[in-house]
């Protein structure tokens, strides 16, 4: 069952996520920078623990629903957060990155914007059930779901604040001046193809066109310590890094 959500503003979610970072640097009495210091933030500011397991057997889920690309592989229960043990850094190095999201997507995301929604919804004074029934499960399945889109806009706000990536971004061209991405090939999709094949061969295009993007956005991944994909969402989010609007072409038009 999908937890449902009010509307809640994108803005919003960027200042709750600056705002912990801000509560976090005071605590500590240190500047935060990158990388962000997600799992003290998680641990040791918010008090949430953290454990590794199959997540796929104790739900039992197959393993392909819970989507390894799509969406986090955790679950936050009981004021724990509980990950799929295929994103084990210690096991994994390579997907860090995406270790590291889904801590900020479960204990910033969820928790910090979704608690209080699962206390009313269980009807409980407090979200410690002595059911131990998982509080939100996330499943790839549910990944366009309003609920996992706000946990996931928070996650990359708090893993790339806005402040900092603009720093590094004027740290490497030495303006604040956005990119431009342009495609230097563009398939040609003949007149009169059947729309499935059209939409195929469009998304094939596409998938390239990211590839590329991610490529570029990399050295700012390796430094935030985030996966190419997530730091080139956030890029085109910021306003920093335009792809060039596909321009479709057709053979009738050149004849």
């Amino acid at each position: 069952m999908t937890l449902r959500v009010p509307y809640i503003a994108d803005e919003s979610i960027e200042r709750d996520a600056e705002a912990l970072l801000a509560q976090y640097a005071r605590a500590k009495g240190l500047e935060v920078k990158a990388p962000i210091p997600i799992e003290d933030i998680v641990e040791k500011h918010l008090k949430l623990r953290v454990e590794f397991d199959d997540l796929h057997r104790l739900l039992g889920v197959p393993r392909g629903d819970l989507g390894l690309n799509r969406t986090s592989l955790g679950r936050l229960e009981s004021g724990e957060i509980v990950i799929d043990e295929s994103l084990d850094p210690e096991e994994r190095p390579s997907i860090e990155g995406r270790y590291r999201f889904t801590l900020a997507h479960e204990g910033g995301g969820h928790w910090r914007l979704h608690r209080p929604l699962v206390q009313a919804d269980n009807g409980q004074g407090s979200l410690f059930a002595d059911t131990r029934r998982p509080t939100v499960v996330c499943r790839s399945s549910q990944a366009k779901e309003r609920v996992e889109l706000q946990a996931n806009l928070y996650a990359s706000c708090l893993l790339m604040p806005r402040k900092l990536v603009m720093q590094a971004w004027c740290g490497r061209f030495g303006n604040d001046h956005p990119r431009v991405l342009r495609r230097k090939d563009r398939i040609v999709v003949p007149g009169g193809t059947e729309e499935e094949i059209m939409a195929a061969v469009r998304a094939f295009d596409e998938a390239h066109y990211n590839e590329a993007m991610e490529l570029f956005a990399r050295p700012f991944a390796e430094q935030f310590l985030v996966s190419p994909v997530a730091m080139r969402i956030r890029l085109e989010r910021l306003g920093l890094l335009h792809r060039e609007v596909p321009r479709q072409r057709s053979l009738l038009a050149q004849q």
